[in-house]
């Protein structure tokens, strides 16, 4: 065998559609994704089973899935080089998935942190089962198609450990049919959000630079940004490594970090102008995003053949995965 020959690993990652996405998705996963795509055999879906524990909108889920799809693209992932498809346009998500719930025991979903913080916050007896049973549904997404690998941050490595166990104790029980996914770690200094260095960006907490924002938007966003609180005037001397802007700076800007920094320190540059240079940066940026999703809006029916195709290979191989698992069941 050749090493062209070789195998690639297998990746497995989705987005829920229940928002635009963000400056921290795109540095935390899509551009991960576009840089990887011939390095791995990538499964990317659109996680719409998932978003249905929000109770969205049927009417607003489904463009909201759409607008993904384009981002997905927009942001350079290749369907000549990858399978993107919507994870409820293949049934053997949820087919897998109940199959893995009987395996499951209620002790490890109770022990993971998205759901106790969302009983925390709505009371447990008002939580729906999705919830509860989320993690199951993510092992069967990421099982289904044998993956090697699943691209996470840390505080979503648990979710890739639950499903390891499910994996270890569906073979230990029937047979050898799902390797032990290992997370793929992203390594890059989080994005924090504009309200503060120890905020996530997200959406419901309004702290975001969204990716299709148009230059406005992104400056009147960024004149929101939390800065060092002892720069009080223009002239006062700042403490650039505290400050969060220039965190986007060295993201967005990098080229004029020394001298942005130094401006900072001496008093020579003002809140209000390095904010006005990082929101012009973080435009020049997005612009062909921007510009290549719109494209795409405007071409809803090339949008839909598109994952039509993903579909189709996601489905083969999500057919091959559930004949194995009926063989070692003995299901028919």
């Amino acid at each position: 065998m050749s090493p062209t020959d070789t195998p690639r690993p297998r990746v497995l990652s989705g987005i829920q559609p229940d928002f635009s996405l963000h400056l921290g998705n795109y540095l935390g996963a899509l551009r991960n994704w576009a840089r990887d795509q011939d390095r791995f055999e990538n499964y990317f879906c659109i996680v719409d089973l998932h978003a249905l524990t929000q109770h969205p909108d049927p009417e607003r889920l489904r463009a909201l899935t759409l607008e993904l799809a384009a981002m997905y693209m927009a942001c350079g992932l290749d369907p000549k080089r990858c399978e993107i498809f919507v994870q409820s346009h293949v049934p053997a998500h949820s087919q897998l998935c109940w199959i893995l719930e009987t395996l499951t025991p209620m002790g490890w979903l109770d022990r993971m942190t998205q759901f106790k913080a969302r009983s925390q916050a709505q009371g447990r007896e008002r939580i729906n089962t999705g919830v509860f049973t989320y993690p199951v549904l993510q092992a069967a997404d990421i099982l289904l198609y044998r993956g090697d690998l699943v691209p996470v941050g840390e505080d979503q490595v648990p979710h890739v450990e639950i499903a390891r166990e499910i994996a270890r104790r569906f073979n230990a029980q029937y047979g050898p049919v799902f390797p032990e996914p290992e997370p793929k770690l992203t390594h890059f200094p989080r994005l924090p959000g504009l309200d503060g260095l120890d905020r996530k960006m997200s959406k419901s907490a309004g702290n975001t630079i969204l990716l299709s924002d148009p230059p406005a938007t992104i400056l009147a966003r960024m004149k929101t940004a939390v800065t060092d609180p002892q720069k009080v005037r223009r002239n006062d001397p700042g403490r650039p490594e505290i400050c969060l802007v220039e965190r986007y700076h060295r993201k967005f800007n990098a080229a004029e970090v020394a001298e942005i920094d130094a401006g900072c320190r001496s008093g020579a540059l003002g809140c209000v102008e390095c904010k006005t240079r990082i929101a012009a940066a973080v435009a020049d940026h997005l612009a062909p995003f921007r510009e290549k999703r719109e494209r795409l809006a405007a071409r809803p029916a090339e949008v839909g053949a598109i994952l039509a195709s993903g579909e189709d290979r996601a489905r083969a191989r999500a057919r091959s995965t559930m004949e194995q698992v009926r063989a070692v069941m003995h299901m028919g």
